[in-house]
């Protein structure tokens, strides 16, 4: 006669039947397995979160970056908002870069401690120091301080990434961080992680 197995997942015990089903132990093993990021620098994130995205209000995923969002515009930001970040976040950090560029990733646009409560970041954001409703912005690779719209040499289009990161804890880095500055008090803090792609050419 087999025993019942009761297993206990996200704090929650669960009783299965005479036979441990090969679903209920797939399940398990998706939520107990570690999962990692990458895209510039790896960060090791805590768990996955479901139904974690980022979208842009200013222009499709995947597609054209309107012109008024790059150097050749306005060189405003665009307005981009997130869901639910998962239980536990403290705030939030954005990245913005472009993987393309011939000298390497190029930074455009470094935002952190955002409140855990923001869910957007509303159109042309004043390149100033302090963020309204709270956060900080850190320089791009434009020696700027803000966001530093899509600016590729003539020819292919490039990819340009706005990454969304849920953390454990506020950084509490002074403004003018840089993205590197990030990733290091980043480390070991992001509990999720999110982004939206869109490209531009000139």
């Amino acid at each position: 006669m087999q025993a019942k197995v009761n297993l206990h997942l996200a704090g929650k015990e669960i009783r299965t039947g005479p036979r441990l089903s090969a679903a209920v132990l797939s399940a398990a093993i998706g939520i107990l397995a570690p999962t990692t990021c990458r895209l510039g620098e790896s960060l090791p994130v805590h768990a996955p979160a479901e139904g974690f995205n980022i979208r842009a209000e200013s222009f499709r995923a995947g597609a054209d970056i309107p012109r008024k969002f790059s150097c050749q515009g306005s060189d405003a930001s665009p307005a981009v908002l997130w869901t639910e970040p998962p239980a536990g976040t403290q705030s939030l950090a954005l990245i913005a870069d472009d993987p393309d560029a011939p000298a390497g990733t190029w930074v455009h646009w470094v935002l952190y401690d955002l409140p855990s409560s923001v869910r957007r970041l509303s159109e042309a954001i004043s390149p100033s120091e302090e963020v309204a409703g709270g956060g900080r912005q850190g320089v791009n690779d434009f020696g700027k301080l803000g966001y530093g719209g899509p600016c590729p040499p003539p020819g292919k289009a490039h990819r340009y990434f706005f990454k969304i990161y849920a953390l454990d804890k506020r950084l509490d880095l002074k403004a003018g961080a840089t993205k590197s500055d990030l990733e290091r008090a980043m480390n070991g803090h992001v509990l999720a992680k999110a982004e939206v792609m869109g490209r531009y050419h000139r």
